[in-house]
């Protein structure tokens, strides 16, 4: 017993927690990467806007429409678009997720009703009479976590209730610009 406690006592003071260099990840510059996770069919791509700000407008028929604007947030945007049939009009179909985050993009876990706090929204865009438009996305979780200093990765699933969707998960590693060439 007395050999124990100089040894436990010398394991709680060399037991420290590691200090984390920083756990937020700035986007200095817009990036376009195609997606390794896509839906069948079809082509993905995510784009980050920095210092760009997003809201929602509604038409004269009550139907929202997203603005990109200059601002102090980066915007996430994730598009599905499927390869049209050929010799077919009429046969363009895409669907986008817009996400608006913090300039300094951080880990962070949201689900539901806070989706909102990021303006998740869910575009169908298609001849698709009736069933095209945004909508916000009310349902689902949405999670960031930093991969490296110059990466982190999205982890999100999620479901539309207003109309038919394709995509309800996004699961991808994005990594922001340096100065250094890929």
């Amino acid at each position: 017993m007395k050999t124990l406690l100089p040894l436990l006592i010398l394991l709680l003071v060399s037991c420290k927690s590691a200090k984390n260099a920083t756990s937020t990840i700035t986007v200095n510059e817009a990036v376009l990467i195609n997606t390794v996770n896509c839906p069948e069919n079809g082509d993905c791509t995510i784009e980050l806007l920095p210092n760009s700000s997003l809201e929602f407008k509604k038409d004269e028929f009550g139907n929202l429409y997203p603005i990109i604007s200059e601002g102090n947030k980066t915007i996430f945007k994730y598009i599905f678009t499927r390869k049209s049939a050929p010799n077919t009009q009429d046969s363009n179909y895409s669907e986008v997720i817009f996400a608006e985050l913090d300039a300094a993009i951080s880990e962070e876990t949201i689900t539901d009703e806070a989706l909102e706090t990021k303006k998740l929204t869910f575009g169908r865009l298609c001849f698709c009479k009736g069933e095209t438009g945004y909508y916000p996305i009310k349902k689902g979780e949405f999670k960031i976590t930093k991969s490296s200093n110059k990466s982190f990765k999205i982890d999100f699933t999620f479901k539309i209730k207003e109309v038919p969707q394709i995509v309800s998960n996004i699961n991808e590693t994005v990594c922001v610009k340096s100065n250094q060439t890929n």
